[in-house]
């Protein structure tokens, strides 16, 4: 599909949440029928702005409430929506912490959860300085993964 076919966009929203140990939170999913790694976060709504979107994914996601610290970064090359055909995809990312402390389960290993089942979801931190691009499942969030790494880890 060449980019004169591409009518629409989608736009995702994503949070980079670090804590104390510069470790950053990574969802392992399945869904649409396939296993992937990525950032917390999903689809902006009609009617919905993006820092709106981030604290609904937030709450939908974890349960609880996020603060969002600062925008990190938005796409800037053209990316082909894997999932709806003639869509270019924007994502946007944001620094999150919570509110309070963590309520929900976090794993020591990826993918806990017992089958393949549409919808599951499990959570997991990952040392910034050990993450590498192959962690993460999507090109926009590879990008993202090098930032990252330039950004808290030193030289």
């Amino acid at each position: 599909m060449t980019v004169e076919n591409i009518r629409n966009f989608v736009v995702r929203v994503y949070g980079l949440i670090i804590n104390d140990k510069k470790e950053v939170l990574l969802t392992d999913e399945y869904q649409l029928g396939m296993k992937m790694t990525k950032f917390p976060g999903g689809g902006l709504e009609f009617g919905e702005g993006p820092v709106d979107c981030i604290k609904r994914e937030a709450y939908e996601e974890f349960g609880q409430e996020v603060k969002v610290i600062d925008h990190f970064y938005t796409t800037e090359f053209f990316q082909k929506a894997l999932f709806y055909k003639k869509h270019q995809l924007i994502s946007i990312y944001y620094l999150l912490e919570f509110k309070d402390r963590i309520r929900f389960k976090i794993s020591d290993k990826s993918f806990d959860f017992p089958e393949l089942k549409e919808g599951n979801q499990s959570f997991r931190w990952k040392a910034i300085k050990d993450l590498i691009e192959d962690d993460v499942s999507f090109p926009i969030d590879k990008v993202v993964v090098k930032l990252l790494k330039e950004k808290f880890t030193l030289k």
